[in-house]
């Protein structure tokens, strides 16, 4: 039997039942990053554990993002140097002078050597993420990753992560160049799959250039040139988009980005197993000793 009483628009309570309207995400103009979230969920690719991706609001570091740990940590248990906290979906290194703080994945990675300073807090979480990245081991959801083999000299130079210069500043990409991926939203709200490299637009080129830069020592290097996909030669606007990492159609100031840029500073000092000083698709000559 159907009530006879018509719809008064109304909940139990008397509070307006209004139907939700999903409202869709926008990127204001005054926005440092074009990124729709606040940060950007991943893993190490060391050891498996999960991080949380933050552009660097700090200058000198050429828009480097840093993974911080996913949840805060009482400032006092934190050294003073590891101290970060996020603002506005930017990574600051400072303390913000509340009880609580960010710290670098960096500084909790088992995969990596203990920083000096460890407070009795930092130790243990660093045993509990070593304990959780030999779970995921067992289980099969993570492979540590397998040194590089040393190139043989017959062996062509194919780099998985190439160093590329643009912007007059060399950077080691994620990826061989023709499969790096657009980090855009599409209109079905997907990340974009096309690459960055299209075949509408100008290429870059592969060329020798000095590994010793600028604040280096050259004893320290391993070898005096190395290959670099160099991209100078190209317009602002083109290197701008590589620096954006977006492709051809989604070059418009209005697109959102579904994920960070994946660029990193190059350190010929950090970085010394990608330096290749052979071009891509050549194999090493030797000269016969007469």
């Amino acid at each position: 039997m159907c009530s006879a009483t018509a719809s008064s628009g109304r909940r139990w309570d008397g509070t307006p039942a209004r139907p939700t309207r999903s409202r869709a995400l926008r990127v204001t103009h005054d926005s440092p990053t074009r990124l729709i979230r606040s940060a950007q969920p991943g893993h190490c690719r060391d050891c498996g554990n999960r991080t949380d991706r933050y552009p660097c609001a700090d200058s000198a570091d050429n828009g480097r993002i840093i993974p911080l740990h996913p949840q805060e940590l009482p400032a006092a248990a934190v050294p003073a140097t590891s101290r970060w906290h996020v603002s506005s979906g930017t990574a600051h290194p400072a303390h913000d002078g509340t009880p609580w703080c960010r710290i670098p994945h960096t500084a909790l990675c088992p995969a990596r050597p203990a920083p000096s300073a460890l407070t009795p807090q930092i130790t243990t979480l660093r045993r509990h993420l070593a304990l959780h990245t030999r779970r995921l081991i067992n289980n099969g959801a993570f492979t540590p990753p397998a040194a590089a083999p040393p190139p043989t000299p017959t062996a062509p130079c194919r780099p998985a992560r190439p160093v590329v210069r643009l912007l007059c500043v060399r950077y080691l990409a994620p990826h061989p160049i023709n499969t790096i991926q657009c980090v855009s939203q599409t209109r079905q709200r997907h990340r974009c799959t096309h690459p960055v490299l299209a075949p509408s637009t100008p290429a870059g080129t592969w060329t020798l250039l000095p590994v010793n830069t600028p604040g280096h020592h050259p004893l320290l290097l391993p070898a005096s040139l190395m290959a670099v996909y160099d991209l100078t030669h190209l317009s602002y606007e083109e290197q701008l988009r590589w620096r954006h990492q977006r492709c051809p159609d989604h070059v418009a100031p209005g697109a959102p980005d579904l994920s960070l840029a994946e660029w990193e500073p190059f350190d010929p000092l950090l970085h010394q197993q990608h330096i290749h000083p052979q071009l891509p698709g050549r194999t090493p000559t030797h000269r016969r000793r007469t």
